[in-house]
């Protein structure tokens, strides 16, 4: 029997408050931390931010699949809001490139989250940066807050992600963007694989295809749509040996069918805030009737 939307949040929201208490190094030895992990201890999706500027080892639980600040294209000044926040990662991070005149909101339906991410900013002494308890399907944020908007492996676990995608089109400011990693499949997962991929890693239970992925982005009414970078999610060998054939093993290991990790960029249409045209005008010299 199916679960319910309800279900399916509630389940989320359980795991997530558990995951909160633990470590990295235990949330990454399994993906999205969320379940037992493979006899072989090794971050299954996570990228590493060690070297990234704004960094906070403290508020990395080892949950994302990608690096999307890597490329927000954020700007001094900038609102930025991180969707599903956990204890702050991305936050901090987008919170260096912004800088203290600009703004970080980060917004997690998990109170245990919520309470771990402003701990971390206290001690960081961040007055930017705030969190806010919330469902991202129905987000506590204002029409056109946000100039820039990222999210790291959240969007998957989220049941309806049509209305997740148009609450982010709500809440960016005409002409802002956002930049987000999340898992995807590419062709039909041998169903018991499948089925143990849901038990095993959380994050891929609720992933669906690239191709209606990107579909629901375009048709929620965004533009300059690009995957900025893709990887391959290999699950541990011991497991795949358990479920899958030959056949079935060589095609997932040919990539034929897979579990993938996206960074995605898009905009939302419209005219950008005056500060960015004022950026262009000064980047594009002029050569009209009133200069040069």
């Amino acid at each position: 029997m199916s679960m319910t939307n309800e279900q399916i949040k509630q389940d989320v929201r359980e795991r997530y408050a558990r995951i909160a208490g633990q470590g990295r190094a235990e949330n990454a030895a399994s993906c999205c931390g969320a379940t037992d992990g493979s006899k072989k201890i090794y971050n299954i999706m996570t990228d590493d931010y060690s070297s990234v500027e704004g960094y906070e080892s403290n508020a990395d639980l080892g949950l994302g699949c990608g690096l999307p600040t890597q490329f927000a294209r954020i700007s001094r000044g900038d609102t930025v809001i991180d969707l599903g926040s956990g204890a702050g990662n991305d936050c901090f991070v987008a919170r260096y490139e912004t800088g203290s005149e600009g703004k970080v909101i980060g917004i997690d339906f998990t109170p245990e989250m919520i309470n771990k991410a402003r701990e971390n900013a206290n001690k960081l002494n961040y007055n930017n940066v705030e969190f806010r308890q919330g469902d991202i399907e129905d987000m506590p944020a204002a029409d056109s807050e946000a100039d820039v908007i990222v999210s790291n492996c959240v969007l998957n676990l989220v049941p309806d992600k049509q209305k997740v995608m148009h609450e982010i089109f709500r809440v960016l400011k005409p002409g802002g963007h956002f930049s987000i990693s999340d898992i995807v499949l590419s062709g039909d997962l041998p169903e018991k694989l499948r089925t143990d991929a849901e038990m095993y890693a959380g994050c891929v239970s609720g992933a669906i295809q690239k191709e209606e992925y990107l579909e629901i982005i375009r048709e929620s009414g965004f533009e300059n749509i690009e995957i900025l970078k893709e990887k391959v999610i290999e699950l541990p060998d011991d497991i795949l040996v358990k479920y899958l054939d030959e056949e079935e093993l060589a095609d997932l290991r040919n990539h034929k069918t897979g579990i993938f990790s996206i960074s995605v960029f898009a905009v939302k249409p419209g005219m950008a805030d005056k500060k960015k045209q004022v950026q262009s005008a000064v980047e594009e010299p002029c050569c009209g009737p009133d200069c040069c």
